[in-house]
């Protein structure tokens, strides 16, 4: 099912009766979700990402804008209309209910046409535990399971309804890391053998990168950047996109294009062929560094710490934007200090300039 937003805003009251405006949570924002895909809606907390999925299941009302399923809008149906499946963060399943109990039930509040026989409840409570292997808890409370098992008893009692839409918000963030990894590995898989459109909100990027057909990037109710996961990475349209996505995040200098050149600290890192002078900011992704005696950048050594395949060059410099550098070497590579002083130079395809000001993307 395509899902098309047009002009989607949502306004709430202002909790503090000395500011009259509204807040908005989300701001003029347009989508389009095509058939079948796998949608990372990605943003920091309080970016309007959630307000987003509320819109589209019906749990909000835009203040202005319109939504769409296909060819039919939905903006003033019920939530119970739209064929949604929605699975919460906090699973909300319930307790005195079995695992089959629970995935049953949204199934016995059909009504009319849709409503279904005993074998027939049955046999789709078969198909959607198969799908997501749970085949052996359907007898199990939720107090007896554990996290991974209730996120997957959350998202069959959400599939078992055949919804055109699933909506997931924030499903992993309960998860220990490790359990998070094979979740999210688990979601990408069932949501490829149903086909089902799914939109999955959070604020973890490596999440979002792992597992998206696209990435939408949000800040302040407002769409940043859309994307394949490797398009955003590698070409970010601004400085808070590029920030947001990667780990560890991008180092930002402050410099100048000058005569031609980008120049930290009035030395040249980069051609500039054909840009005006300007101040401008130098955004280093931590793969970015080449360890070089006679590099142009000039850096304080603080700690080397390896982590296995890669080694990490904590580092300093009176232009950058932040406490620490963090530049990712070969651990196979010596790191010798001269002085407390290491040098780099740059990899100019892993080199970002942003305008100072206006902090969008200046392509070189």
């Amino acid at each position: 099912m395509k899902i098309v937003l047009q002009h989607l805003t949502k306004r709430f009251p202002n909790r503090n009766k000395k500011i009259k405006e509204d807040v908005i949570a989300v701001n003029d924002f347009d989508l389009e979700i095509p058939d079948g895909k796998l949608i990372g809606l990605l943003g920091p907390s309080g970016c309007g990402k959630s307000t987003v999925l509320n819109l589209i299941c019906g749990l909000e009302k835009p203040t202005e804008g319109r939504i769409f399923f296909g060819e039919t809008e939905v903006t003033d149906l019920p939530p119970e209309k739209r064929g949604v499946g929605l699975v919460f963060q906090n699973y909300a399943l319930y307790p005195h209910l079995s695992v089959y109990d629970n995935i049953k039930f949204p199934l016995e509040n059909l009504r009319g046409s849709e409503k279904l026989t005993k074998e027939e409840m049955d046999a789709r409570i078969r198909e959607v535990v198969s799908l997501v292997q749970i085949d052996g808890l359907l007898e199990r409370k939720p107090n007896e399971l554990s996290g991974g098992q209730q996120q997957r008893v959350a998202i069959a009692r959400a599939l078992v309804k055949m919804p055109q839409v699933l909506l997931l918000d924030e499903p992993l963030s309960n998860l220990d890391a490790r359990l998070r990894i094979q979740t999210r590995e688990e979601l990408k898989r069932i949501q490829v053998e149903t086909g089902i459109t799914t939109i999955f909100v959070t604020h973890d990027q490596e999440e979002a990168m792992s597992i998206s057909d696209t990435i939408v990037v949000m800040k302040d109710g407002v769409l940043q950047q859309q994307g394949e996961p490797q398009e955003i990475y590698d070409e970010p349209v601004n400085l808070f996109v590029a920030s947001f996505l990667g780990t560890p995040k991008i180092n930002v200098f402050t410099g100048e294009i000058k005569n031609g050149q980008v120049c930290i600290d009035h030395m040249p890192v980069l051609e500039a062929n054909g840009q005006a002078d300007r101040e401008v900011l130098v955004a280093v992704r931590p793969e970015g560094f080449v360890l070089d005696e006679n590099g142009p950048l000039s850096c304080g050594f603080v700690s080397r710490e390896v982590m296995g395949r890669d080694t990490s060059i904590v580092a300093t410099h009176g232009d950058f934007q932040g406490e620490r550098i963090r530049a990712i070497i070969p651990s196979e590579q010596e790191v010798s200090p001269e002085n407390g002083m290491v040098r780099f130079s740059l990899k100019p395809h892993k080199v970002r300039i942003f305008d100072a000001k206006t902090q969008t993307r200046i392509k070189l």
